[in-house]
C-alpha cells in the first residue's frame, strides 16, 4: 500500500515557476520509481518526468526538457517537480505516480496514483 498526495498547484503567469510536491506514505516507498504525469482537458494523460528509486536516473518528456526538474528525498518520502518557464500548454492536472517494475513510463503500468493537483498557466 502506497498513498500519494500532490500539492503545490495553482495559477501562475506564463514564464513563471511552480514547485509541486508529492508526499508518499507506506513502508515500501523507497523501492518505487516515481513519476509525474499530466492531463489537459480533452487529452490523454501523458508522461512528464520520472525518477528511479535511488534518484540516480531521471527522464523527461521532450516538451519539458530544460524547464522541469524532478527530484526525490527518500528520507522525507517526498518527490518534487520544479517547473520553470511555464507555458500556456503546461496547463493540466498533474498526477504523481509510483511504478514498481519500471520498463517505460506508461500511464497504464503505474501501480499507484495521487489525486492530482491543478496547474493553470495564464497569459
Amino acid at each position: 500500500q502506497v498513498q500519494l498526495v500532490e500539492s503545490g498547484g495553482g495559477l501562475v503567469q506564463a514564464g513563471g515557476s511552480l514547485r509541486l510536491s508529492c508526499a508518499a506514505s507506506g513502508r515500501t516507498f523507497l523501492i518505487y520509481n516515481m513519476g509525474w504525469f499530466r492531463q489537459a482537458p480533452g487529452k490523454e494523460r501523458e508522461f512528464v518526468a520520472g525518477i528511479s528509486w535511488s534518484g540516480g536516473s531521471t527522464s523527461y518528456a521532450d516538451s519539458v526538457k530544460g524547464r522541469f526538474t524532478i527530484s526525490r528525498d527518500n528520507a522525507k518520502n517526498t518527490v518534487w517537480l520544479q517547473m520553470n518557464s511555464l507555458k500556456l500548454e503546461d496547463t493540466a492536472v498533474y498526477y504523481c505516480a509510483a511504478d514498481f517494475r519500471l520498463r517505460t513510463w506508461n500511464v497504464h503500468e503505474c501501480d499507484y496514483w495521487g489525486q492530482g493537483t491543478q496547474v493553470t498557466v495564464s497569459s
